[in-house]
This record gives C-alpha cells, sequence and structure tokens, in this order.
C-alpha cells in the first residue's frame, strides 16, 4: 500500500530546502484553478511521458494528490512502475492542504510570484501603455524589446518591436541599441517577463534607461491600442566587442549575487552523485544555437523562459542544476535569478568543452505494450471501429482524423462506456505514445476491443490521409487552461482579472512562508 504525507510534513520540505516533487495528477483546467505553490501539473494520463525529464532522480520523493477525483491510486501505481522508489499520496488531497497553506490560481506561479516581488523590492520603472505609445509618436530615440519566445512576438507584438527573449537580453542588447542615449522598453503580453527582463538590464548596470511597458500586451490591448501581427524582427547576434562587453556586465552581478562557477570536473562530480541528488543540465541558448550543436546530456531551456517557467524543466524542488551557454553572459543572468529564486545552481564555464565520454544521467525508458497496434493500413480497412484522441483540446481543434471523438485522458475509461457500437475503439494521440501508454489501463472497461494507432495522428498525416475540424466531445475540454495573456481573443474582464490577480502575488506568497525566495537588490559600492 502506498504511504502518504501530511500537508505539514509536505511544508517542512519546501522550508529546509529539502528535495521533494508534488504532483498534481487532475488534468491543467483544474490545475490552474487551485493548487499549492511548487505542485507540478502531470495529469495521470501523461504520466510516462511528462513525468521522467521532470523527475530524473529514481529515488526522489515524489507526493501526488487530486482533489477527490479518485485518481492518486493509479497515478501511483503507474509512477511505481516507472522505477520510483518513494512515492506518497497527499493526506486529505487539496482540500486538506487548503487548510494549512495557500492555493494559487493560474500556471507558472512560482516565477510569476517572484516577478511581482522583485518589483515590489527593486521598483522596478515602467510606463502605462499610453505614455509608451506618446513616446513612440513623439522624438524620443526609443527601442521596444520583447522578452517573450519568438512564436509568442509572431502572434502579435507592440509597434516597432523585436523579438529578443529575456535570456537573450543582455547578450544581445549592445549590438541592438548601440547608442547609450536611447531609451529602452520591455514588453512582454503581461507582467512577469517584462519585470524580470527590465531589471535584468538594470541590474547588468548598462548606461541606458530601462523601463517595463506596464502590464504588456493586455495593458496595450486594454488602453484600446492596437498590436501589430505576424511580425519577424529580432534583435541580432551581437558583434566580438558587444559579446565581450555583455560578458563583462554579467559577470560582476552574477558574481555579486553569489552565483558559482565550475569546471569539467565538478560537472563530472555532479553527475556522479545525480543517483542521490536529482540534477538537471540545461543549455540556456536560443533553440536554433542548441539544434546545431549542444554538449552531451544537455536538455534546452532558452533562459528567460527557464526563468518565466522553472517548473517546466525541474519537477524536484530543492535540486541541482548547471548551466551551459557558449558567451558567459546567458547562463550567469539566468543563474542569477535561479538564484534569488531559492535554486541550488551553477554555470559550466563558458567555452569549457563536455566530453562525448561524459557518463551523464540516463534518461527513464517506457516500453509499449506488446499487444494492441494497429497500423495505418489495417485502419483503414477496419469496419466499426471508433477513434477516440487522447491530444490536447487546442490541437484536436485544429485537425484530427476524421470522425475521431475528444476524450480526457484521465477520465477515459469511464468516458469509453457511453461510446454507441461494438466494433474496436482505436485510440490515437499526436505521435501515438499518449494512446499507446493509456492501452492496458482502459482496456477491460468496456467489451468491446481497445487497440492504439503506432505513430497516431502524425502517421495519419504522413500518409497522405486528410484531417478535419469538426469537433466531437466525448469528454469536457478541461485539459488546457486558456491563458489570458496569450493569443490575441481574450476578454477584457479575463485580462483585467488576471492582472488584478497577479497583482496580489506578494501578499499570497507572505502569507504562505514556503517560497525561498530572496531578492538581491543592487548595493555594490554603497558600503565601501
Amino acid at each position: 500500500m502506498t504511504k502518504t504525507m501530511s500537508a505539514m510534513e509536505l511544508r517542512r520540505y519546501w522550508i529546509n530546502g529539502d528535495e521533494i516533487a508534488l504532483i498534481d495528477v487532475r488534468e491543467e483546467g483544474p490545475y490552474a484553478e487551485a493548487h499549492p505553490l511548487f505542485a507540478l501539473s502531470v495529469p495521470v494520463s501523461e504520466i510516462e511521458k511528462k513525468l521522467p525529464p521532470l523527475v530524473p532522480r529514481l529515488s526522489a520523493p515524489i507526493v501526488v494528490y487530486d482533489n477527490g477525483e479518485g485518481y492518486i491510486d493509479r497515478a501511483a501505481t503507474r509512477i511505481l512502475a516507472l522505477g520510483y522508489r518513494d512515492v506518497a499520496m497527499l493526506e486529505g488531497g487539496l482540500s486538506s492542504y487548503s487548510l494549512v497553506g495557500e492555493v494559487y490560481r493560474d500556471v507558472n506561479v512560482p516565477s510569476k510570484a517572484f516577478g511581482e516581488l522583485v518589483e515590489s523590492i527593486n521598483h522596478t520603472p515602467s510606463l502605462s501603455a499610453r505614455e509608451v505609445k506618446n513616446i513612440l509618436e513623439s522624438d524620443i530615440d526609443v527601442a521596444i524589446l520583447d522578452a517573450r519566445c519568438f512564436e509568442e512576438y509572431n502572434t502579435m507584438s507592440i509597434p516597432q518591436g523585436r523579438s529578443c527573449p529575456g535570456g537573450e537580453l543582455l547578450y544581445r542588447v549592445l549590438e541592438a541599441v548601440p547608442s547609450p542615449e536611447t531609451t529602452i522598453v520591455v514588453n512582454c503580453a503581461g507582467r512577469t517577463r517584462s519585470i524580470v527582463g527590465t531589471q535584468s538590464l538594470i541590474n547588468s548596470r548598462i548606461p541606458n534607461k530601462v523601463v517595463a511597458l506596464r502590464n504588456g500586451t493586455i495593458g496595450w490591448t486594454l488602453e484600446g491600442l492596437e498590436l501589430d501581427t505576424k511580425k519577424t524582427e529580432r534583435a541580432p547576434q551581437p558583434s566580438l566587442g558587444a559579446s565581450q562587453k555583455a560578458r563583462e556586465y554579467a559577470a560582476s552581478w552574477a558574481e555579486y549575487v553569489g552565483v558559482p562557477m565550475i569546471e569539467i570536473d565538478q560537472l563530472g562530480q555532479f553527475i556522479e552523485e545525480s543517483k542521490d541528488r536529482a540534477l538537471y543540465l540545461l543549455d540556456v541558448r536560443d533553440p536554433e544555437e542548441y539544434a546545431l550543436d549542444h554538449p552531451v546530456g544537455f536538455t534546452n531551456a532558452p533562459g528567460g523562459q527557464l526563468v518565466q517557467a522553472t517548473d517546466e524543466w525541474v519537477g524536484v524542488r530543492g535540486a541541482r542544476i548547471v548551466l551551459y551557454d557558449t558567451d558567459g553572459v546567458r547562463a550567469r543572468m539566468t543563474a542569477s535569478w535561479l538564484v534569488q529564486l531559492g535554486w541550488e545552481v551553477y554555470v559550466l564555464r563558458e567555452l569549457s568543452v563536455v566530453p562525448e565520454s561524459l557518463p551523464v544521467p540516463k534518461s527513464l525508458s517506457w516500453h509499449y505494450p506488446k499487444t494492441g497496434a494497429i497500423a495505418i493500413d489495417k485502419l483503414r480497412t477496419l469496419t466499426g471501429a471508433t477513434i477516440v484522441d487522447l491530444a490536447r483540446s487546442p490541437s484536436y481543434r485544429k485537425g484530427h482524423i476524421p470522425g475521431a471523438c475528444f476524450a480526457s485522458g484521465p477520465e477515459l475509461a469511464r468516458d469509453l462506456r457511453t461510446v454507441s457500437g461494438d466494433g474496436p475503439i482505436v485510440l490515437t494521440s499526436p505521435d501515438g505514445e499518449i494512446a499507446a501508454m493509456n492501452l492496458e489501463y482502459v482496456q477491460g472497461s468496456v467489451s468491446r476491443q481497445i487497440l492504439y494507432l503506432v505513430g497516431g495522428t502524425a502517421a495519419w498525416v504522413a500518409a497522405g490521409e486528410p484531417l478535419e475540424t469538426e469537433p466531437r466531445w466525448l469528454s469536457q475540454p478541461i485539459d488546457v487552461y486558456k491563458r489570458p495573456y496569450e493569443g490575441t481573443s481574450n476578454a477584457r474582464k479575463d485580462m483585467q482579472g488576471y492582472l488584478d490577480w497577479e497583482y496580489g502575488l506578494v501578499a499570497q506568497l507572505a502569507n504562505d512562508g514556503v517560497s525561498r525566495f530572496h531578492v538581491v537588490r543592487d548595493r555594490r559600492g554603497e558600503f565601501i
């Protein structure tokens, strides 16, 4: 029988800085409505795919919870089957936790709460959308740098803005904005990346005036101002001189914050210790650079996004992190924020050559079921079949196999019982993996034969078969939280509600008392 852990015991792990991973096994929609500060969203139907990269150490303590839906027994069984050895259930689930700790809305909450704390302590300067609009229409020399990832910038952006993701800001700014007289405005969709990006440049002590666009593209939209779409302008790669100067700025700030630098031998020691201490090796460079070449064992986690959404890469609170770049800027600046977020983080010294023979930790492997597979050619000739798609609902809406029904992974067994007919049921998913991972769980839940499509919907498309967009909802689409700061079709009340929520995060952190955040003020030379 799986052991249990009380909410107070769990919170002591966070307060003491000990390793632990808290896993919310519901869909993302309910998770985004309420969860503890450091909870990770890993739906029970996606455990085999999502959990191993988030929790790389098999002996790391893992706690699972739901809110009474009845998923935790199944989740614990699946986690143990992967080889994890220290799995507990949260006593009383979310409702019991809420009696002793704060619960939070939205996603990536630790980073967003931290951003609000940064602004409140450093008084990060910002301008309203109307003030920035007036500057753009004046003779003031100004540069707009969009700190989101390029895809978000391309969807919608501030007029005259250029894409410069947060982790790239200091690295590229001296090339993108060569004059020290230019005012720099940093924006994102909401608040966090604007605040952190602005404060990064201020902390580096570049000579320019730097301000955040208050409330980002949400604030711009709420003011009734027009956004650009489909823009492709990017801040350029720095010259050698600009890169060297940026490195000097980054090194000074990182040393002041206390970011430790390590060499290859220390990295090797950390890898040796990774059986007893969770270790994450992250390359913080731009994804295009990473794709061209990267050291063995390092996962791409662009610096700005890593600070914005640490919980999408690092699942064990209290773990050890090593960052890599080739320039001495991006890893240092990213690490300077992770240190303040309470992580034990190191930077592998730039120009270090990671040998191919380095015994990097092996990722967990999952094995496909031995029976139940069906290929495209067999599916074409199958009669009386019902296709059930386990894609995330936005992906399903964009296109699915004709006739396929959308189903919720966690409630798959329940909802398959509502499917009419007596022919086989074929599970699919974007690449077929989630479908295969849930085959054995649902076999026996209905009297019909259950199969999974090899290669999933991608294999269907690769075979030249068409997709359709007409939805058929077998389950309620609560699998994805609709973020009010993404896209261009958000209701005003949702955008304003999101901003109001963010403003209250500092008070929630103070009341909760488990974050271990510590914002560093720049006082270099103040007490000499």
